[in-house]
């Protein structure tokens, strides 16, 4: 069944957060419902529509920013009583805005994930979760990582209610009490959870299920779990393979009316998808649209129009916008008049005398600012704007992912960087970028200096980069929005010595590794500071327990690390030379700045160079076919130009004449790919050797020219070598 939803603008509220946004329950079928959303200016606003226009219910004054919104009431009644949260106090208002509760959390940290059923509070912190019934405290739990979403579900196969935590290091961790009951990975970073079908499931007669979980991640993927007793299993996921943006709200309605609650889902790229549901069960997407900036809250439900049902989504700069299954457009045929209804015509003079009125209102207060500007005790305030802003590895292409999402228009941004970078194209970025030369051989130099010029109305970039490993530093963002007085926010990113590792909780046991081992007198603390030194996506807080095991995957050649470590002892393997090596620099470093002691021995595995040699070897052998196919396009479009046909060609040179656009797209996405290998290739030769206390940097020159011409057997047979 094809769906045809038309886009309608609501209100605009100050700059929100995720899971800020709920429709109240409706009185009947079918019936207009209310909005409910929370601002970061602490601002609570209820609306309904009358009239084809937003009408208040009720706001509540500014105040410190609301994080986090839920709705709750008394079970088997009506959810209509809304709950807020900001810093580490919740409040609750009934649907007139009569503010009922206002309960203090005690938690040292800001609530940041918030879920209410019946008189059970759950709330989360950055790594702290905590349960209170009737304002008492009952369980705690402290996480292993940054706790990012909450749900809770009731299922037969469980005694009691159990929480579901969704944490940064790719697992949900699933409740009971203040034990840990299990833990289930993920294939990405989970961003929320939600239950399926708001209840978990479609409940049978006499039978509570709700056990059916929702989950998406910050990488793009969504997937169903099903909870159980002591694991959960895997119902459907869906893999983005258009690489679409991370999922940040999700949501369950027949919008499609087939009597099968479909699946809504929001983007941080500003994507809205609705997904059906097949005869099998599998989701299957049936309709799209691209707002202009990140969605943080999606519903389901009915608002603009009684008995037209819609997707109602709220935005990060505040914009509540439905998607509406009410036509919005009349045509006319030729020679027929198109007559607007005396609604339509009422809305668009609303409209224009709105327009006048703020034009106007703009116009006085330049007048304003330039006579205020003039005076002798001018004073100038710099214009606060927030800034929502993300910077993830990117496991497919194994770069970063920067996105920058400003309430205001951008103007300008300059990019900085004192490590070697590069920066990659990226499609939806339609700014223009210009580089500036760079002196990286002085001090504290740059590497890069790159500013991007955005046009008008442009409120969120998105950039992608690819780092060294090895070289370490920050990489810095100067975002300057169009705003009189001119001011600018600067953001700042670590690039890790190990910076294209990312976490994962299995490792393959049959290869062969290479250890570094580290004795010395530092505290559990101190040597986890350093891991978090060395790797992304390790939590700032060393986990429970006295000895602490990471496992890492590196994203662009599939070697593995595992860190394990503890009181005045750390031990670390991997089947990577050059990740050993650069360790080894690295956490030396640290404990020498810090006047640490250490005692640093090795376990050198021979078969582990060729090993990675070998798994360097598609990729390599990939770029080398790409360079030369590139490097010959010029020459076939110039014979194929004096022959006046390419007939003559063989059909591999034909073939390359036929894909060119696309090997040149190919190439100029992966800038200096060829080149990382070659020096990835480097570093192995020379750390393989270093270990032996040998210096072959004078047989570099030969490396290189056997890469040149390159046989994998013959690269081998030199490695091998004395």
């Amino acid at each position: 069944m094809e769906l045809h939803l038309n886009r309608v603008d609501y209100m605009q509220v100050g700059v929100t957060s995720q899971k800020t946004m709920r429709l109240l329950p409706a009185l009947g079928k079918k019936a207009m419902q209310k909005v409910a959303v929370a601002d970061h200016d602490g601002v609570l606003t209820c609306f309904g529509m009358k009239k084809g226009e937003p009408v208040p219910v009720f706001k509540t004054l500014p105040g410190q920013k609301l994080s986090r919104l839920d709705l709750g009431g008394a079970p088997g009644t009506a959810q209509e009583k809304i709950f807020v949260c900001s810093g580490s106090e919740v409040r609750g208002f009934t649907k007139k805005g009569k503010q009922f509760l206002t309960f203090e959390a005690n938690l040292t940290e800001s609530i940041t994930a918030m879920r209410v059923s019946g008189a059970d509070l759950f709330v989360c912190a950055s790594y702290i979760y905590n349960h209170y019934c009737d304002c008492k405290d009952q369980n705690y739990f402290l996480s292993g990582d940054k706790i990012n979403d909450i749900t809770c579900v009731t299922s037969p196969h469980l005694p009691r209610p159990a929480p579901v935590l969704a944490c940064q290091d790719r697992l949900l961790r699933v409740l009971q009490g203040s034990d840990l009951l299990y833990n289930v990975q993920l294939p990405g970073p989970p961003s929320v959870l939600e239950l399926y079908n708001k209840d978990g499931g479609k409940s049978t007669p006499g039978e509570s299920r709700c056990e059916d979980v929702l989950y998406g991640t910050a990488d793009g993927k969504i997937g169903l779990l099903k909870i159980g007793e002591t694991s959960a299993v895997s119902q459907w996921e869906i893999d983005n393979h258009k690489k679409k943006g991370g999922v940040r709200c999700i949501d369950t309605y027949d919008i499609i009316g087939d009597g099968v609650s479909d699946l809504l889902i929001g983007r941080d790229d500003g994507s809205v998808e609705v997904y059906g549901f097949d005869g099998s069960g599998e989701p299957t997407l049936r309709f799209e649209h691209m707002l202009s900036e990140s969605v943080t809250s999606i519903q389901g439900g009915c608002v603009g129009k009684e008995s037209y049902d819609e997707v109602i989504t709220a935005t990060y700069t505040g914009w509540v916008t439905g998607l509406t299954t009410e036509p919005q457009k009349a045509e006319a045929g030729p020679g027929d008049e198109l007559r607007m209804s005396k609604e339509t015509q009422t809305k668009v003079s609303a409209l224009r005398l709105e327009l006048e009125q703020l034009q106007g209102r703009v116009l006085q207060g330049r007048e304003r600012y330039q006579q205020t500007a003039q005076s002798s005790t001018a004073v100038s305030a710099v214009p606060v704007f927030s800034i929502n802003d993300k910077f993830t590895l990117c496991q497919d292409d194994a770069s970063y992912s920067l996105t920058l999402e400003v309430q205001t228009p951008i103007d300008n941004l300059l990019l900085q960087s004192d490590v070697p970078i590069d920066l990659l194209d990226v499609d939806k970025n339609s700014a223009v970028v210009s580089f500036s030369e760079c002196d990286s051989e002085q001090p504290n130099g740059n590497f890069l200096l790159a500013t991007y010029r955005c046009q008008a109305n442009t409120t969120r970039l998105e950039l992608k980069v690819r780092s060294i490993e090895g070289q370490y530093g920050t990489l810095q963002a100067y975002i300057t929005p169009r705003l009189q007085p001119k001011t600018c926010q600067l953001r700042r990113y670590p690039i890790k010595p190990l910076s294209l590792h990312q976490r994962t909780h299995s490792l393959q046991q049959d290869r062969p590794m290479n250890r570094l081992s580290l004795v010395g007198q530092f505290s559990l603390a101190e040597i986890h500071s350093w891991v978090v030194f060395c790797l992304p996506e390790v939590p700032e807080k060393p986990p429970v327990g006295d000895t602490v095991t990471l496992h890492f995957l590196n994203t662009f050649l599939g070697t593995q690390l595992e860190a394990t470590y503890c009181k005045g002892e750390g031990h670390f393997r991997s089947d990577n030379i050059s990740t050993i090596s650069i360790l080894s620099d690295v956490l030396s470093k640290e404990a020498t700045q810090r006047k640490v002691n250490l005692n640093v021995s090795y376990d050198i595995n021979d078969e582990s160079v060729s090993h990675t040699l070998r798994m360097i070897h598609p990729q390599l052998e990939e770029q080398l076919l790409l360079a030369k196919k590139v490097q010959l396009i010029d020459a076939l479009k110039e014979l194929q130009v004096h022959e006046g046909t390419a007939d003559f060609l063989i059909p591999e040179y034909r073939s390359i004449l036929d894909q060119s656009q696309h090997l040149l797209d190919e190439y100029k996405k992966q800038p200096a790919h060829l080149e990382r290998l070659y020096g990835m290739i480097t570093d192995l030769y020379i750390d393989k050797f270093k270990f032996k206390g040998q210096n072959v940097k004078s047989k570099v020159s030969s490396l290189l020219e056997i890469l040149d011409n390159y046989d994998l057997q013959s690269l081998l047979a030199f490695f091998s070598e004395a």
